[in-house]
């Protein structure tokens, strides 16, 4: 199938962008890597009558560590992100993930922000804001906000982006001394969207796990270092699995158990 007819503005700053998406709102989207937008255009699935490609904006296109955290700006395509040879060190967590985002094909052409903005709940990256504890910066014409990833994500495919709003940017926090990581999923194939996917950071006073692949967006919570077993029990059922083409709720369940466990356990073990 071919996309419906839509006008193509390529935007050279971000106030072009902004402007586009101020008058057209709803009937606007953004295009970044492409690699969700395309085939829901394809397949008809999207409609706009705009697409604003935001990838021409150079102050979205840059990665700033400050120290403290690390900026993702809206254009960083994955590839790129895991090129960077300092990211083990900065943020272990999001350098072990992107591996497991899709394939060498489409990271080349994906964007960080855009999976995001996608939401699919069983996305790797959006799993790993929400672990972390990371925000996503919002920008339109009238505002610039800030909304943490637990908030950010509403519901399958569903975000709190407004229609008339960019994700500029996403910010992770940098790694901590005495944290450790980790990330594994189970999926069909290397690539495929995980059935189950856990990431876990762990330190003295606790562990956070958060789930993908169960709910109809990544959730996490913090869990006692004491009666662990027992604590995962609650999540997995507390997440209201169901079954689907994919695996049944009872195998997402145990997934749940099991993977969550190990996670925990390597994120444990990691810890400087």
């Amino acid at each position: 199938m071919k996309p419906p007819a839509f006008d193509y503005v390529r935007a050279e700053s971000s106030d072009e962008a902004l402007d586009v998406l101020h008058r057209e709102g709803a009937s606007a989207r953004v295009l970044a890597g492409g690699q969700s937008l395309l085939p829901m255009l394809n397949m008809r699935l999207a409609r706009p009558t705009v697409l604003v490609d935001i990838m021409g904006i150079a102050e979205w296109s840059r990665v700033v560590d400050d120290g403290a955290m690390l900026r993702i700006g809206a254009a960083v395509r994955q590839a790129a992100l895991e090129r960077r040879a300092e990211l083990v060190r900065r943020q272990p967590l999001l350098a072990a993930v992107l591996p497991w985002v899709g394939h060498t094909q489409t990271r080349s052409r994906g964007t960080i922000c855009g999976s995001v903005a996608h939401a699919d709940p069983s996305a790797e990256i959006p799993l790993v804001l929400v672990a972390l504890g990371g925000e996503i910066r919002l920008r339109s014409w009238r505002r610039t906000r800030r909304v943490p990833a637990a908030d950010f994500f509403i519901g399958m495919m569903m975000t709190a982006r407004g229609d008339d709003e960019v994700i500029e940017a996403v910010t992770v926090p940098a790694a901590r001394p005495g944290a450790g990581y980790a990330f594994r999923e189970v999926a069909r194939r290397h690539g495929d969207f995980a059935i189950v996917g856990c990431a876990a950071v762990a330190d003295r006073s606790g562990v956070r796990l958060a789930v993908g692949g169960v709910a109809d967006r990544p959730v996490a919570r913090d869990l006692p270092a004491t009666d662990l077993d027992e604590a995962l029990d609650r999540f997995a059922w507390d997440l209201d699995a169901r079954d689907d083409l994919h695996a049944t709720a009872r195998y997402r369940r145990e997934l749940v158990r099991r993977l969550g466990r190990a996670t925990i356990d390597e994120a444990m073990t990691c810890r400087g």
